[in-house]
């Protein structure tokens, strides 16, 4: 049996519901659905292939090549569907809701699944997607130099049950010239976003959103536009903490990682950090010194913070005093904090 249903009804269903992509490896790579496994009907080679027989020749052509592509693989998909839905209960999609997802559902609905196939495809979830970034959060931004703690506490203060999104964890990125951390692989935009949404879609308007505060780009990934002046206009708690703790949380973070990483990432920076700085962070780098190297480093960020902080609109920041490293009483006091904003 197979039926149709929207992208709503079956995020509404998505645990109980297996989702399979049909699409290419390299579609899938380049976007795919949060939960959606890819049991490609066609390899990227293949998809070309069919594509350029629809073009060049007929509708006709293309089917019957698809045919003759797939004809040893059906067993072999219905294999891989049964492993991933046992009870036989699975939704289909491809790229726009057509010859393909129809193929495979067709396929599945023969051996005895209950097959649902998703309207509009993958491409319903792009346009699901951006109404997500486009409602209204009860964004709160949580802010702080370099070294402060704030990814630290954030992460506590999920585990606190707090409405909680970490941009950088969703980009594969710290947010500077190092974020990589030397092992990092950022998705693409499209699956940066695509996971973004999916989280969004289960924050509640009314409590508190905590965010970190973040540049639109965070590494070579941006942030969608609606959320980020979201973000730029909502209050920011900015974390003070010690330059002595902020120095020792960095050296933590990345004082172990690879020398010739942390000299390329701050050559990049050179002509921000200065010709001066950049060789003397250089040098304290290949010497080992990277008590020294993060403090030159930190000049340049520390101009980059306040020079952020300064673009804000005036009276939405508000300065918290926290050690950077006791996450529960830095949690309480911030909690305190937010309390005052809502007494009236």
């Amino acid at each position: 049996m197979t039926q149709t249903i929207t992208i709503n009804h079956w995020i509404q269903e998505a645990q109980i519901l297996p989702l399979v992509d049909v699409r290419t490896p390299a579609e899938f790579t380049q976007g795919h659905i949060p939960g959606a496994v890819n049991v490609p009907l066609f390899s990227n080679e293949e998809r070309a292939q069919v594509g350029t027989t629809y073009k060049q020749v007929s509708r006709e052509a293309a089917i019957l090549l698809g045919f003759e592509l797939t004809g040893p693989k059906w067993a072999g998909f219905i294999r891989q569907c049964l492993q991933i839905a046992p009870g036989k209960r699975i939704a289909v999609h491809c790229w726009r809701g057509g010859m393909r997802s129809g193929a495979m559902a067709w396929a599945l609905g023969l051996y005895g699944f209950e097959v649902y196939t998703i309207t509009g495809g993958y491409k319903s979830y792009r346009r699901w997607a951006h109404r997500q970034f486009e409602r209204s959060y009860n964004i709160r931004v949580l802010g702080g130099m370099t070294g402060s703690g704030k990814t630290r506490l954030l992460q506590y203060m999920k585990k606190q049950g707090q409405q909680v999104i970490d941009l950088e964890e969703l980009a594969q990125h710290q947010g500077s010239s190092y974020g990589t951390m030397n092992k990092m692989v950022q998705p693409t935009q499209e699956q940066f976003e695509n996971d973004l949404a999916w989280q969004l879609k289960d924050m509640h308007p009314e409590p508190l959103l905590w965010l970190e505060d973040e540049c639109q780009k965070i590494g070579k990934r941006s942030i969608p536009l609606s959320l980020w002046q979201q973000m730029r206009t909502a209050l920011l708690i900015d974390l003070q903490v010690s330059l002595e703790q902020r120095v020792a949380t960095l050296l933590r973070d990345y004082g172990h990682l690879d020398p010739d990483f942390l000299a390329e990432s701050t050559e990049r920076i050179h002509k921000r950090l200065g010709p001066l700085q950049t060789k003397q962070a250089v040098a304290a780098i290949r010497e080992g010194r990277m008590n020294d190297f993060i403090r030159v480093a930190l000049v340049y960020y520390d101009k980059a913070y306040r020079k952020g902080l300064a673009m804000r609109p005036p009276g939405n920041v508000f300065e918290l005093q926290t050690s950077g490293e006791d996450m529960p009483a830095d949690y309480q006091r911030l909690v305190a904090f937010t309390e005052a904003f809502s007494t009236p």
